[in-house]
């Protein structure tokens, strides 16, 4: 019986993992690294301690409403779309209100995560920790390693000749990036077309004499913002258009931030193919021409890595395409080792992390089970899918198909169906409204009184910063058009509870 419960990291990951941990009535410790919670989001002008973090003036990519604790909405005050500053000041606000600082331990590095010598039989795990030079043994039933995708900067430079024997301007990971002075009047490289590439090539823009983007394949580019001014995930991300999705799959895309077009078009970032060669002053494209450099920046990504875990353990996978349902080494005579928020999606990785969080900590309580190993390792090696270089950066999953396969197995996936019965407003707003997590809160372990209402009052929220007097709410004039809608929903909800779609899909890199 697991009671006791390391969590490494205090994150959003960590965060979400000491709260349901809580919720199943189990005992968590968190051990965090550095003075406070947060994780990559708490912005340090210093990048010499090793910690990633943000840089000054990143703004989300996904909206409030679709990127909050299923439990615990946004202020509406909010904007749909947070700056760091405060995405940490929510994560504080949720700490708060369910009394997680009390269960981490701050300034405190896990160095090892090692079996017990009676693991098959126990479960359990030695794991070693620092505080102020002090090191501690403890005993633990599980382990929840919340540390995240962000560690180790993908650097490449083999694949660029002359980078670092001939080029005599500087280079840097997107990591070491903080704001724009360091680069005024200089001609700039971006190297990667994500999300980082795409906003730090706008950024730059302003201040610099020239900037490139070096892509090496190509790419859609979407705004944050749909018609009208609603946050493009909220529109974009329902039930309905995944319905739509499974009939119809889409094209490869990939989403950057919305300044891009507008710096393409007027000349400010100039768009070029893959780098061919570097020369002492200059890159050197694929198409032949060449271009004076002074700054690359490699928006390139991050290679996970978990120095903490023993040897054994961590050659079970070589990345979370090993991993079964993207958590558990399958391998492992006990699942009591759970890798949380080790996984990319085409939504809010946080929504994805929390999923995890709650369906992880039930298998821990007893509540839920885990197939047999066998027939994890079956299921893992059919969703491996071939790619060159499979960094977490090229392969993303579907964000309703992942995070209803996790809903799924915890037993908290909505019943569309069922609510169509018995509460059709509610039905309808959780099939053709956005797909936020609060649908994951409406029946099952966990439930929460309040999903509904909020659920329900999701776009007032969203639009409460903008509104300056009071005006009638448009969406009340919807109401018609689910109702002509409502045998398509039925329709879907048979088609899709009888033929599950893979969880993942391939798309660009999106850094």
């Amino acid at each position: 019986m697991v009671r006791r419960v390391a969590v490494i990291g205090a994150g959003v990951s960590g965060l979400a993992s000491v709260k349901s941990c809580l919720d199943e009535g189990l005992e968590p410790t968190c051990f965090e690294r550095s003075e406070d919670i947060g994780g990559l989001w708490r912005y340090t002008d210093s990048t010499d301690s090793g910690r990633v973090s943000v840089y000054r003036s990143i703004i989300t990519n996904t909206s409030k409403e679709m990127s909050c604790f299923s439990d615990f909405p946004c202020p509406e005050d909010f904007p749909s779309f947070l700056p760091h500053s405060l995405l940490l000041e929510y994560f504080r606000m949720y700490a708060q209100h369910f009394d997680l600082l009390r269960h981490i331990r701050f300034k405190t590095t896990a160095l090892s995560v090692r079996k017990r010598p009676d693991f098959t039989t126990s479960g359990q795990w030695d794991v070693v920790t620092e505080t102020d030079g002090v090191q501690e043994s403890h005993i633990f039933d599980a382990v929840m390693v919340c540390t995240g995708h962000f560690q180790e900067p993908y650097l490449p430079l083999a694949s660029f000749p002359g980078i670092d024997t001939h080029f005599k301007g500087q280079y840097i990971h997107s990591r070491e990036y903080r704001d724009v002075e360091a680069f005024r009047g200089k001609r700039v490289l971006v190297i990667g077309i994500g999300n980082t590439g795409g906003d730090l090539s706008v950024e730059l823009s302003r201040v610099a004499a020239k900037v490139f983007l070096s892509v090496r394949s190509s790419t859609w580019v979407f705004s944050r913002i749909s018609d009208h001014g609603f946050p493009f995930d909220m529109v974009n991300t329902t039930r309905f258009n995944h319905f739509l999705d499974w009939l119809l799959p889409s094209a490869l895309t990939n989403r950057i931030s919305e300044g891009l077009p507008f710096c393409l078009l007027s000349g400010t970032v100039v768009l070029k193919p893959k780098v061919k060669a570097f020369t002492e002053s200059s890159a050197v494209f694929e198409d032949g021409t060449e271009q004076n450099i002074d700054v690359v920046v490699f928006a390139t990504g991050y290679i996970f890595s978990f120095p903490f875990l023993e040897e054994s353990v961590r050659s079970l996978f070589d990345d979370n395409r090993s991993l079964y349902k993207r958590i558990f080494p399958p391998q492992l005579e006990k699942p009591t080792l759970a890798i949380i928020g080790l996984v990319q999606l085409t939504g809010s990785v946080m929504v994805g992390a929390e999923m995890q969080a709650r369906w992880v900590t039930g298998i821990f309580a007893g509540w839920n089970k885990l197939p047999p190993t066998s027939r994890m390792m079956a299921e893992v090696a059919k969703k491996k899918p071939q790619v060159k270089r499979c960094t977490m950066e090229n392969l993303k999953m579907s964000f309703i198909s992942y995070t209803d396969e996790i809903a799924s197995c915890a037993g908290v996936k909505p019943n569309v169906l069922r609510l169509l019965l018995t509460d059709p407003r509610l039905a309808l707003a959780v099939f053709f409204g956005p797909c936020s997590p609060y649908q994951y809160r409406l029946m099952g372990r966990g439930k929460w009184s309040g999903a509904r209402d909020a659920i329900l009052t999701q776009w007032q929220r969203t639009l409460k910063p903008l509104r300056t007097r009071v005006v009638d709410d448009p969406s009340d004039s919807w109401h018609w058009m689910y109702l002509l809608a409502l045998p398509v929903a039925l329709t879907a909800g048979l088609l899709l509870s009888k033929s599950p779609r893979p969880g993942w899909t391939l798309r660009a890199p999106q850094l």
